[in-house]
């Protein structure tokens, strides 16, 4: 199954800075295991306010949660998760439409 998140960096409670260096390298390194482990299958840096979009390839809401709980980021409470989504297939594309 498929699964949307959206998550957005808690600026209000940590400073630009605390997401780059050191911490920031071994976001990316976690990331870069994830997609080579086939879990994690796209990621797109947010252009409305500082955060991320992941779509997920998992068997359930459980696996992508913790998933996302490895990141560095997210386990130090740096992320929030602003939506989990399930998704299905658009109808629209199936036969006789």
């Amino acid at each position: 199954m498929q699964i949307l998140t959206v998550s957005r960096r808690r600026m209000e409670q940590f400073p630009p800075e605390a997401f780059a260096g050191e911490l920031a390298v071994r976001e990316s390194r976690r990331v870069k295991e994830l997609y080579a482990a086939g879990i994690l299958r796209q990621i797109w840096k947010r252009g409305d306010l500082p955060g991320a979009a992941i779509l997920w390839e998992a068997a359930s809401e459980a696996e992508v949660k913790a998933a996302l709980e490895s990141l560095p980021m997210f386990a130090a409470g740096m992320l929030e998760l602003v939506v989990l989504a399930p998704l299905e297939p658009y109808p629209g594309f199936g036969p006789g439409k």
